[in-house]
C-alpha cells in the first residue's frame, strides 16, 4: 500500500487534501512544518509528499532540496502544492528537486490524476530499481 505525506500548516488545507484523497488505497499522514515534515518522511517513508511551500521552520523548498539531496530520501516523489504561481517561483521549486507541482486552490479532480501517476512512477522505478540491485546481485556472484 501506496504513503502519502500531507505537509502543510494550515489545518483546513491538511483535512481538504485529506477529504479530496479518501478514495486513493494509501496511508496517509501528516505533518505541520518543515522540521515535521522531515521527521515525518523518515518514520513514515512515504512514496509521494504533497509540500506546501510556504511553511515554518523549513520552507517547502528547503525541505524539496534536503530531500532530494539525501540518498535515503532522494527517490520519494514530491508534490508541491502553492498558491504561489509565478514564474520565479516554479523554476525555484524545479530546481529545489520537486517533482510536479498543483496551485492552490486545488482542484480534485487534477490533485487525483497527478497522485495517480506519480505513485504509479513512484512503483515503476522502485521496481526497476529491484531488478538493477538483483542483476548486480548475479553479476557479483558469477
Amino acid at each position: 500500500m501506496h504513503r502519502i505525506l500531507i505537509a502543510d500548516d494550515n489545518d483546513a488545507n491538511r483535512e481538504l487534501l485529506e477529504a479530496y484523497l479518501v478514495n486513493v488505497d494509501c496511508e496517509i499522514e501528516t505533518s505541520i512544518d518543515g522540521q515535521d515534515t522531515l521527521d515525518k518522511v523518515a518514520s513514515f517513508k512515504p512514496d509521494l509528499v504533497l509540500l506546501d511551500v510556504m511553511m515554518p521552520r523549513l520552507s517547502g523548498f528547503e525541505v524539496c532540496e534536503t530531500l532530494k539531496g539525501n540518498p535515503e530520501t532522494s527517490r520519494v516523489m514530491i508534490l508541491m502544492v502553492t498558491a504561489l504561481n509565478e514564474l520565479g517561483d516554479i523554476e525555484r521549486a524545479v530546481s529545489a528537486g520537486t517533482d510536479d507541482f498543483l496551485s492552490k486552490p486545488v482542484n480534485q479532480v487534477e490533485l487525483l490524476k497527478r497522485v495517480e501517476n506519480m505513485l504509479k512512477l513512484k512503483g515503476t522505478a522502485d521496481e526497476l530499481e529491484r531488478l538493477r540491485q538483483y542483476i548486480q546481485d548475479m553479476e557479483e556472484h558469477n
